[in-house]
């Protein structure tokens, strides 16, 4: 088991190698977005690590962070709770203007994931 902390709301013991996005909404229970639906396309699912952070990273992921401009920040859609980490979500569907979330994303990190460094 993983320890996955969400800042201001607090720890939950997560399976090992669960997607940090369904951790996130099916544990914690946290209204994170994911509009299209954990494909590394939207980049609505992003948090911010503050303990734990994998030093890998998916191809899809560093492509749309790199497309978009954004730095700072992870896609909880391409990460797996593979250790114990402290995040704090960024995208949330309360004050979003959207009327859901988004399509649940699969169990597997999709698209298939090409791991690199960040």
């Amino acid at each position: 088991m993983a320890k996955l902390t969400v800042d201001g709301l607090g720890a939950f013991d997560v399976a090992d190698g669960q997607r940090l996005i369904l951790a996130l909404t099916d544990v914690a229970k946290v209204d994170q977005l994911h509009a299209c639906g954990g494909n590394a396309r939207c980049t609505t699912c992003r948090v911010e690590f503050l303990a734990g952070e994998p030093n890998t990273m998916t191809e899809a992921e560093k492509a749309v962070l790199a497309a978009k401009g954004i730095s700072g920040v992870r896609l909880s859609c391409q990460l797996a709770c593979d250790r114990d980490m402290t995040v704090r979500v960024v995208s949330r569907l309360a004050g979003s203007g959207r009327a859901d979330a988004g399509k649940r994303p699969t169990d597997a990190i999709a698209p298939p994931p090409v791991w690199g460094t960040k």
